[in-house]
């Protein structure tokens, strides 16, 4: 080789190492001119060939030649192709990693080569300055690639593997060997890797706004520290890995907030929202963590949701609940005529003595106290649990809480229907009709924090003769007014509007006046306050033009429209038809004048939702125009009402019992019927409607039948009923993001209360009874009321809901969790102990407390306040200043005009 080292060499054929031919080399005084610059880079050859990683020759410059040693450049050129030809090509290598070096100013000249093979465009080794620059040309003046790999070969050291050149982005050619590298797939997976960090995020902005990704301007994906070590550390890889290197994402392993123990130190109650990065940002996201503790002992990211839950409601309950509605609607006092006790007798419930039943308190001594109370009476309510027992005289199949407006501080109120006979049975297949009593019983202004003022008492009832009520509901707002509103005669202040679902077929609408002002205009009356009213509306199936009503079987089911104005009123029937009504409509083929000055309305929409009887209907919250059905054909549909033609989505699992659709969330929780129930799947799923193809949640495992089911918006909270008396409660997970990745659902549910039917015997000298020994026979089963409490009483076990600290090692915890398991049915006896009926309050006022009764005619007021929080509190001291300020009473001087109104209307924003 010539000592100047620029002379074109050859490879030999004899040798095994190659015998090295010299050339016909380039004039003397070129080679002088070249010996200084020579002479530096051929002392940084060894290092620039361990450096030979895409685009490095490339990031030098080139200085200007003069034109001899062009030409001369031009003859090794070809001499090199010529002799090159005989050589295999080098295999590639990994792309390394990118060090920094400085570039030397000069001017570039692009280089004349034959059509190079394009390679994969590596994001993380592109020059951020100019990622898509051309190819640079290769450097005059220094050794060519030729001498460098003869070099190599001389000195028996592994031939470098030349990378290949790169090409700009926009070549979406799929080069030989290789397969196509395109922006479109590298914006696909960035947006799986936002998904991914999106359904592991625990606590979201409150309000999400996804953003689609830019496709003008994709971020740039992160290498991650195992890709820099192998990159650094000259690990060789296989070709596959190689080439998907510019596919490899950033993506940090990290445990679901499920995982957190509850032994790490307490924090703020409240953890700090986190915020949403759009999509298409080329920061890395940090997945925000709900650690520690709060205060009632509950995990943060177990309670995330439930503070995420209050701010929504309140946000969405201001723009879509109203003041004031169905102005025609006011009660009148001539109206309601009060029974003699005589005429009473047959609409009362039979029962005048309650089951014996004890309370037992966890955490509190046990005096093994029992009780036994009247007819339409109450037990004071505890000073430290708050909880309150009172009895109905029957069955109770249907159960529905006033709805009071945020602020008012005003007092309580539910509505219910208990079946006057412990023993009566109907058949849904025909129409029932008989006396009834509707009740209305007052429960003081719940508080949170201190006792009621006073026990619940009965209010007043309602006489009917529409045979069995099967469900009642009260029109969500604006049907509400002050008590003390000063009305002229014979006006009374409105308590609410109530829609009831009887056995014969019909739908009644009642205008409920406030207690203290029918009692005002009744004369002195007994104990027992028991009236008749005619009520403003009737809802019939049919047409005018119908000469009979059609046979759609009892009305089993009823959803009011959730959103202002409240004007539509929707109904199932047994044949499986869905009725909706316009409250106000003044059509002359809808609403029809009777003689008696009430109305009769007829539908404007129904369509065959099941092929049988339709148990359970609710309404979305936040639209009104979608609604889920259930049915006793074992499918729950959801609706779109302005394509009523076929629903939106159809699912057939198992016998729904009663659905609950919470406003935050884009499906529904079921309860279920154990009779088509899988093994080990019975009780409360969640079910999505569809949208964002979430698989069923299993919220809590029940061994018998779910009979009830109900949700606080409020709390993100569902609680349930079932046949064996258990009363739980479920705290859900943020149902926006994928549920599947919920962990240990144990720790969200606990227990209320439990009610089991104990056996008991009488003794002498004055005892009553006396508790059954373990060594005595246990009474035989029963089949009746009667027999049932001759022999047995009921024993309620209260959870204590102030805080949930230790919550899985407490004994109403363990009891419910080897209950779900190994728990036995005994259904040839009359379930005594069962619980039929359960209700959150929907009220801001008393937003924790929960109402429940079943089978035995008692019923059950308990207050959940370990799930309240300071948040709630300062919503509620909000609400009332704000309710203040828009109820404003008003002097009858002032405004003498008929009726006086004490308040004023917003208008509607």
């Amino acid at each position: 080789m010539d000592t100047c080292g620029v002379g074109c060499v050859a490879l030999g054929e004899a040798g095994p190492v190659g015998n090295m031919t010299v050339v016909d080399c380039p004039g003397q005084e070129v080679l002088n001119q070249l010996d200084v610059k020579t002479s530096s880079e051929t002392a940084s050859t060894e290092t620039s060939i361990e450096m030979s990683l895409p685009g490095f020759e490339d990031s030098l410059d080139e200085g200007k030649l003069p034109p001899e040693q062009e030409s001369v450049s031009r003859l090794e050129q070809q001499d090199l192709s010529s002799e090159m030809s005989k050589v295999s090509k080098p295999r590639a290598s990994k792309p390394g990693r990118k060090r920094g070096g400085r570039t030397r100013k000069g001017s570039k000249r692009p280089q004349q080569q034959p059509n190079p093979p394009p390679a994969p465009l590596v994001p993380a080794l592109l020059d951020q300055s100019n990622p898509l620059s051309a190819p640079m040309p290769k450097k005059r003046g220094r050794k060519s690639k030729a001498e460098l790999l003869l070099l190599k070969l001389s000195k028996g050291i592994e031939p470098p593997k030349s990378p290949p050149p790169k090409r700009p982005p926009e070549d979406f050619e799929t080069p030989p060997g290789e397969r196509p590298r395109r922006k479109a797939a590298q914006v696909a997976l960035m947006y799986l890797q936002e998904l991914a960090e999106e359904l592991s995020t625990t606590l979201p902005a409150p309000v999400p706004c996804p953003e689609s990704p830019k496709e003008s301007s994709p971020p740039e994906p992160e290498v991650t520290i195992m890709q820099q070590e192998a990159c650094q550390g000259g690990e060789e890889e296989t070709d596959a890995a190689a080439q998907d290197e510019d596919f490899v994402f950033q993506v940090e392993t990290e445990d679901e907030e499920e995982s957190e123990t509850s032994s790490e130190s307490s924090s703020d109650s409240e953890p700090a929202m986190s915020r949403s990065t759009p999509r298409g940002s080329t920061s890395v996201k940090q997945k925000p963590h709900c650690r520690g503790v709060a205060a009632n002992g509950l995990p943060n990211y177990i309670m995330a949701p439930v503070w995420k839950c209050l701010h929504l409601t309140k946000d969405l309950r201001e723009q879509k609940h109203s003041y004031w509605e169905f102005a025609d609607w006011i009660p009148l006092a001539w109206k309601w005529r009060l029974l003699s006790e005589l005429e009473a007798a047959s609409y009362l419930p039979q029962e005048e003595k309650s089951p014996l039943f004890s309370v037992q308190r966890e955490g509190l001594p046990e005096d093994g106290t029992l009780y036994r109370i009247n007819r339409f009476s109450s037990v004071t309510a505890h000073p430290e649990r708050l909880d309150v027992s009172f009895f109905t005289g029957g069955p109770l199949w249907a159960l529905d809480w006033c709805p009071v407006p945020e602020g008012a501080a005003a007092s309580q109120y539910v509505a219910l229907y208990s079946s006057p006979d412990m023993n009566e049975t109907h058949p849904l297949s025909q129409l029932h009709s008989g006396p009834g009593l509707l009740q209305l019983w007052g429960l003081g202004t719940l508080q949170q924090e201190s006792c009621p003022g006073s026990r619940a008492h009965f209010v007043y009832g309602i006489a009917c003769d529409h045979g069995c009520i099967w469900d009642l509901k009260f029109c969500p707002s604006g049907a509400w007014e002050l008590p003390d509103t000063p009305r002229k005669a014979p006006l009374l202040p409105r308590l609410g509007l109530l829609a009831l679902a009887c056995s014969d077929g019909s739908v009644l609408l009642f205008s409920l006046p406030h207690p203290e002002a029918l009692l005002a205009e009744q004369p002195p009356v007994p104990s027992l306050l028991s009236l008749q009213v005619q009520c403003v509306a009737t809802l019939q199936v049919g047409a005018i033009q119908a000469s009979e009503p059609p046979e759609c079987g009892q009305c089993l089911s009823l959803a009011w429209m959730p959103t202002r104005p409240h004007h539509h009123l929707a109904a199932g029937y047994y044949n499986g038809m869905v009725v909706f009504w316009n409250l106000p409509t003044n059509s002359p083929l809808q609403r029809i004048r009777l003689s008696d000055g009430s109305l009769k309305l007829y539908p404007f929409q129904c369509f065959l939702a099941h092929d049988q009887a339709v148990r359970a209907l609710q309404w979305c919250k936040a639209n009104s125009h979608f609604i889920v059905s259930a049915g006793s054909d074992r499918k729950i549909k959801f609706w779109d009402l302005r394509r009523p033609y076929e629903p939106i989505n159809s699912i057939k699992r198992f016998l729904s019992t009663e659905l609950a659709w919470l406003l935050p969330y884009n499906g529904v929780t079921v309860a279920q019927d154990n009779c088509y129930a899988s093994y080990g799947l019975c009780g409360i799923h969640y079910i999505d409607a569809g949208y964002l193809g979430f698989k069923a949640y299993f919220t809590a495992p029940r061994k018998g039948t779910v009979w009830s089911l109900s949700g606080s918006d409020w709390l993100g909270t569902i609680a349930a009923g079932d046949i064996s008396g258990e009363l739980i409660a479920a705290i859900l997970p943020d149902m926006a993001l994928n549920p599947v990745n919920v962990k240990r659902s144990v720790e969200r549910r606990f227990p209320i209360y439990k009610a089991d039917l104990m056996p008991y015997q009488y003794g002498s000298e004055g005892q009553d009874h006396s508790t059954a020994s373990p060594g005595n026979p246990s009474p035989p089963k029963a089949r009746t009321y009667a027999e049932t409490v001759n022999h047995h009483y009921l024993l309620f076990q209260d959870t204590d809901l102030g805080s949930f600290h230790d919550l899985l090692q407490r004994e109403p915890m363990l009891r419910m969790q080897e209950e779900e398991g190994h728990s036995l049915l005994c259904l040839d006896r009359l379930q005594l102990e069962a619980i039929h009926k359960v209700r959150f309050s929907p009220n801001l006022d008393s937003y924790g407390w929960l109402v429940s009764g079943g089978q035995s005619g008692l019923v059950r007021i308990h207050c959940v306040r370990g799930l309240t929080s300071p948040l709630a509190h300062r919503m509620q001291l909000e609400s009332r200043a704000h309710f203040s300020a828009v109820f404003q009473p008003s002097s009858p001087s002032e405004e003498p005009d008929f009726p006086p109104p004490s308040h004023r209307i917003l208008p509607f924003p």
